[in-house]
């Protein structure tokens, strides 16, 4: 299979996702794509983190997890600039085939998506990061925090800013930093028990 077979068969499923809208679920995935209602949640798992971890554990974990974000942040702009290729919501192709855009279109290129990146190595380090805590399974901060990923990740598609091959490759990005940053801290974390 080509490059370009890719890209088209990308497009399409693109197209197809995109095509879901109702009056419930524009206002949802609109909600979830933007970024200021995520604030609030990092405050409090930052809080979260110092009350179960204690102040020198929690430091580490944050640092970790703000280390992952910046890391998927700036490789998704690297990978944006070098590989050049552009939201849907810029392609002639995908607008005139019906491609719904539901904010404003951002920057010209897409490839790879730095909210699902950025969303997923948040849910990644930071459950690792609440594993330092032995007491508690934490389960429900995980099923939790993974669902706002993947709705973080499908919404790109559905606002019209991303290729659904954009978002997979944000998702598998932010899991291989996140889980390098979760162990690095878990790592330094041991060393502060000694």
């Amino acid at each position: 299979m080509t490059w370009q077979q890719i890209h088209e068969m990308d497009q399409q499923l693109t197209l197809s996702l995109n095509s879901i809208h109702s009056s419930v679920t524009d206002p949802v995935m609109m909600f979830f794509s933007s970024i200021p209602v995520w604030i609030p949640m990092y405050v409090i798992v930052a809080v979260f983190l110092f009350i179960r971890l204690g102040w020198k554990k929690a430091l580490v974990a944050i640092a970790s997890i703000a280390l992952t974000f910046l890391l998927c942040d700036q490789i998704a702009n690297l990978f944006k600039d070098g590989i050049a290729r552009l939201r849907p919501c810029h392609d002639s192709f995908m607008v005139g085939e019906g491609l719904r855009i539901l904010e404003g279109k951002g920057g010209l290129y897409g490839f790879f998506s730095g909210h699902a990146s950025n969303s997923f190595g948040f849910a990644v380090s930071s459950s690792m990061a609440f594993r330092n805590d032995r007491r508690l399974k934490y389960r429900g901060y995980s099923a939790w925090i993974f669902f706002w990923a993947s709705m973080v990740s499908i919404s790109r598609v559905f606002v019209g800013k991303h290729y659904i091959g954009d978002v997979v490759t944000g998702v598998i990005f932010g899991t291989i930093l996140g889980l390098a940053a979760g162990f690095a801290a878990r790592a330094i974390i041991k060393r502060l028990k000694r």
